[in-house]
């Protein structure tokens, strides 16, 4: 593996857009695009650093055989960067694992060409991991894709869920407890498999509520299923939404926190270059009805993982940035503000 600090270089907005044909006239436009990645960019994540928000970073995975984790500033830069991997696919965040009796944030991404999940220290991208977690240990079906992290109140214990390219309807995600091994390294154990699967694509993108205690995926040709985080909470299915929303796949979820409960769940409408918006905290009267208010454009071509965050960034995102993936090896950073508009009129 290659670990290299990088050099800031001048930033050139839209010029790394592959194509603008399938944008929309009316499509919000990105605040900043990232620098270019070797191969294909795929998820990102937010990191908020404690000492100064306006300081954070966004780490992001470029999917390839050989390809890397990438850390991005919030001009775009490539700041730092970890290659040679064996296709990385999507990543999040956690704060505060006990490592080494020290709190230490956290990026967790999947490797699928190694059956693995990596860990690795925040901001420097440091290893924790001696090498990975394998997953899906004993089957036939592996190829970890999607990760999302779970942070359980009280005790602080970190759980990553971690769904795969194919798997069994009942059992395609896999939960593990990750946890300092009393060495320094940090390893996973599971507990528990769920989850339901229509059979129609794949399952990928993930995203937990940890204030609410919920897991969402998406069922790429299907929906958005709606899980409890907590294992002691049950496998029971709380919703299945979206069935009707969408132009073709379903893909990359973020959550938008207005505060502890309330705010709203984006989903990538791929193909149509779109984000469908759901209340976060449902309906009136029933938490796990999720309807859709908004079908918002994005200049964002195909994109697929995405992460958001209401955290005050300084001056460019004083209401939080959302990143989003897109076509031509990029990501895109919005600021929120311009979104929000957008969900109040409804479109």
């Amino acid at each position: 593996m290659t670990y290299r600090i990088l050099p800031f270089i001048a930033l050139s907005i839209f010029s790394s857009c592959s194509s603008t044909r399938s944008i929309a006239p009316d499509a919000i436009r990105p605040t900043v695009i990232t620098q270019q990645v070797e191969f294909d960019t795929d998820d990102p994540a937010i990191w908020i650093n404690p000492a100064d928000a306006s300081q954070s970073l966004i780490v992001g995975t470029d999917k390839e055989t050989n390809g890397g984790i990438y850390v991005f500033d919030l001009e775009g830069k490539i700041v730092n960067k970890v290659t040679g991997l064996q296709r990385p696919n999507n990543i999040d965040i956690a704060y505060r694992l006990m490592v080494g009796g020290k709190p230490t944030d956290v990026a967790v991404f999947t490797e699928r060409e190694t059956n693995k999940i990596r860990i690795f220290s925040m901001p420097d991208l440091k290893p924790l991991d001696n090498g990975g977690i394998e997953v899906f240990t004993g089957e036939t079906q592996r190829d970890p894709m999607g990760v999302a992290l779970y942070t359980r109140p009280g005790d602080n214990a970190i759980f990553a869920i971690v769904g795969r390219k194919i798997g069994p309807s009942g059992s395609y995600l896999w939960q593990y407890h990750l946890k300092d091994q009393g060495n320094g390294v940090v390893g996973g154990t599971v507990v528990r498999k769920f989850g339901a699967f229509s059979g129609k694509k794949e399952i990928e993108s993930i995203v937990v509520d940890n204030e609410n205690g919920y897991i969402y995926y998406s069922d790429e040709g299907a929906g958005v299923h709606k899980y409890y985080a907590d294992v002691n909470r049950g496998n029971r299915e709380l919703a299945f939404f979206g069935t009707k929303d969408f132009k073709s796949d379903v893909e990359g979820i973020s959550i938008y926190k207005t505060n502890d409960k309330e705010g709203y769940i984006l989903v990538s409408d791929q193909q149509a270059n779109r984000f469908s918006i759901y209340n976060r905290s449902g309906s009136a009267g029933n938490p796990h009805q999720h309807v859709r208010i908004a079908s918002i454009p994005f200049s964002t071509l195909e994109s697929d993982g995405s992460d958001v965050t209401s955290v005050n960034l300084g001056t460019r995102f004083p209401k939080g940035v959302f990143v989003a993936m897109s076509n031509g090896k990029v990501f895109h950073y919005y600021d929120w503000r311009l979104i929000e508009d957008r969900i109040k009129q409804g479109k």
